[in-house]
């Protein structure tokens, strides 16, 4: 069985679990004010594994097994034997690395709580579009499907207005920090460990694309 799949059934179980315990949810959510004040450190991770409702833990997880599988793939493909271990640490590091902005920001914020692998998520599609950057994506029920390195760019872009416009219940913040820190995470342990000249195939696949074709429907 795949990491990818492994990691969707227990975030899963975890998430179900927790809708039905509010004591589950309290213990396992992202909540900087108890970090501080009690050392509950491993809340950096276990807020990944439970969701605000079915809808947010779908959508969360459609996306993870639409492109963790192939990331998972191109991480054994690059990097051999520790293909897969580097897939976990890409995974847990990037839930670590998305919220560390939150957790200055809101250190002493006692009302503020966040939830969810969204960051995690994308730092592995974003790691997927390093390896494939003219793959084409799109939304969820839109078939209009444009490169991955024009849908990544926008992505973030639309994040970040969100983020700073404010009023929602969407952590837009490790939405764009998950994102950024898997492309940061890719590119220095291919480098590190692999002789796959992954920056180089990106710049030649993005200088290859016909602008003329930059849609794509299905």
């Amino acid at each position: 069985m795949s990491i990818t799949v492994i990691i969707i059934a227990i975030t899963v179980i975890v998430s179900l679990f927790a809708f039905k315990s509010q004591r589950v949810m309290d213990d396992l959510i992202f909540y900087p004010a108890a970090i501080i004040e009690k050392n509950q450190y491993y809340r950096f991770i276990t807020y990944g594994f439970i969701h605000a409702d079915l809808s947010h833990l779908f959508f969360n997880m459609y996306a993870f097994y639409l492109f963790g599988g192939a990331c998972e793939d191109f991480f054994v493909y690059v990097f051999g034997n520790n293909g897969k271990t580097l897939y976990i640490l890409l995974y847990f590091l990037s839930l670590i690395a998305c919220v560390i902005p939150d957790f200055n920001k809101h250190r002493t914020n006692v009302g503020y709580r966040s939830l969810g692998a969204s960051g995690a998520v994308s730092a592995v599609v974003f790691a997927y579009i390093l390896f494939r950057p003219l793959q084409g994506i799109g939304l969820l029920f839109i078939p209009i499907f444009i490169p991955g390195f024009l849908f990544g760019i926008i992505f973030l872009v639309v994040s970040y207005f969100l983020g700073r416009k404010g009023g929602g219940r969407i952590n837009h913040s490790a939405h764009i920090w998950g994102a950024v820190f898997g492309i940061v995470f890719l590119l220095i342990f291919s480098e590190l460990f692999s002789s796959y000249p992954l920056l180089d195939n990106f710049i030649e696949s993005v200088k290859s694309l016909d602008l003329r074709h930059i849609f794509t429907t299905y």
